[in-house]
């Protein structure tokens, strides 16, 4: 789709649901902590938020329907893979402009602090000639090459010892709850058709602070050979022959007053609660597990014009403990009134069942669902749990004409993780407060 008919698209309906509210731009862009600026390039197609939680917050603020969420969301995945396309293609640099130093290797490298280069083992620049006044231009730009080249071969060097040393993946913390990464390993093969065997994802690195997690027993993630990221680029998973991609982000809220985590660690050592853009670096830094129940919102989409059928989605159970001894924090805070719509294609889980199934949310379709690279779908998981701590993942089955196949879809190489929180300490954190409190305690004006 054109990048301008896309975001077009987009623009339109939020101006539709701003002008549908009666609330200025001012007082909406206070309520979802932005700039009016921001918030009118939005309005006006001029930018495309890079974060849906945003968005989502807008939409509920303007009293959206359920069906008006669905096809808001879908218009915002269109706009932002035209706007990652765009990007990916205005990084790439010239061969004219990677000859003349004049491209963005060039500034890279004049921005490099000396210090770098002399790590880099790169000579110093040549002064200018005292007696013919030579230009030592070219003498720089030779230094820079070898800059350059000596950060990329260390750099790259680096990359490859880390992705070694940690073989189970790891939490950025760039709070963008895992909106624009893969998700996880694709379980089909290049033929894409589904493998042999299906080895649960590893929980190597599910939880650094948890002395239960299986880290030990279970050794490094595996993925078949031929496959492709879950949440790959629409290119990547053409290449690899599998016509559907998934993302997941495994730190969505229907609304804060649902949203709980546990964390081994005191109330003095927590930072306050964030907000929904922001739960993926909260949770990284605390080393905290959704507690009671984890909202997971998957966007489903094709990766040409093609039709995939979506046939159905599997919960797969990695492990089972005993619900963690921790402390339970709540995300809302006190007296703030929460507000959440009924979703489509909603579905619960039990995680305390022997075999969780996916049910859906009553006046919701189930299974097939049909998807394009046009037209992608959005599911929403609510995955409870009271008696355990669970690790878990997904298995998305989907065909197309004679092909079909099965993705694994968890926390980027992790599964998911929920834990109960039946009669842990539960503390809240008052507005204008400093700190935690025992939950319940807070006097309400």
């Amino acid at each position: 789709m054109p990048e301008h008919t896309a975001a077009a698209d987009f623009a339109a309906l939020l101006r539709e649901l701003k002008d549908r509210s009666g609330l200025s731009y001012g007082v909406l862009a206070k309520r979802l902590h932005m700039s009016t600026s921001t918030l009118h390039r939005y309005c006006n197609g001029d930018a495309v938020p890079a974060d849906y939680a945003p968005v989502e917050r807008l939409a509920r603020l303007c009293k959206a329907r359920p069906e008006e969420l669905v096809e808001l969301h879908r218009r915002w995945v269109l706009a932002d893979a035209v706007r990652g396309r765009k990007g990916a293609a205005a990084a790439e640099t010239s061969p004219e402009e990677a000859g003349s130093g004049t491209g963005p290797g060039q500034a890279a490298s004049e921005a490099a602090p000396p210090a770098e280069a002399a790590s880099a083992g790169a000579p110093p620049a040549a002064p200018a000639d005292a007696d013919t006044g030579a230009d030592p231009a070219p003498t720089r730009r030779r230094t820079r090459t070898a800059v350059l080249a000596g950060i990329a071969v260390a750099a790259v060097a680096a990359g490859v010892a880390f992705a070694v040393g940690l073989p189970g993946g790891g939490s950025d913390g760039d709070g963008d709850g895992g909106r624009h990464r893969p998700v996880g390993a694709a379980g089909v093969t290049a033929e894409g058709t589904a493998p042999a065997s299906s080895s649960p994802p590893s929980s190597a690195a599910a939880s650094p602070s948890s002395p239960s997690s299986p880290a030990k027993d279970k050794g490094p993630a595996r993925t078949p050979a031929g496959s492709a990221p879950a949440g790959a680029p629409s290119g990547e998973g053409q290449k690899s022959g599998v016509p559907v991609t998934v993302r997941a982000e495994p730190y969505a809220w229907e609304s804060p007053c649902s949203q709980r985590y546990l964390a081994d660690k005191p109330a003095s050592e927590m930072k306050p609660p964030p907000l929904e853009e922001g739960a993926a670096a909260w949770v990284a830094a605390h080393g905290a597990v959704s507690s009671g129940q984890q909202y997971l919102r998957l966007t489903v989409q094709g990766t040409g014009p093609e039709t995939v059928v979506v046939d159905g989605l599997t919960v797969r159970v990695a492990g089972k403990r005993a619900p963690l001894a921790w402390n339970d924090y709540a995300m809302a805070y006190p007296g703030v009134g929460c507000g959440g719509g009924v979703q489509t294609r909603a579905f619960a889980v039990s995680l305390d069942s022997a075999r969780p199934s996916l049910t859906p949310e009553p006046g919701n379709e189930d299974f097939p669902f049909k998807v394009s690279e046009s037209d992608p779908e959005v599911y929403y998981l609510t995955a409870s749990v009271s008696a355990y701590d669970v690790d878990w993942y997904l298995e998305l089955k989907w065909s197309s004409g004679d092909r079909s196949g099965t993705l694994t879809v968890d926390d980027e190489g992790r599964p998911f993780r929920t834990s109960g929180n039946k009669g842990r300490p539960a503390y809240e954190f008052p507005i204008g407060g400093d700190g935690w409190v025992p939950e319940g305690t807070t006097k309400l004006e």
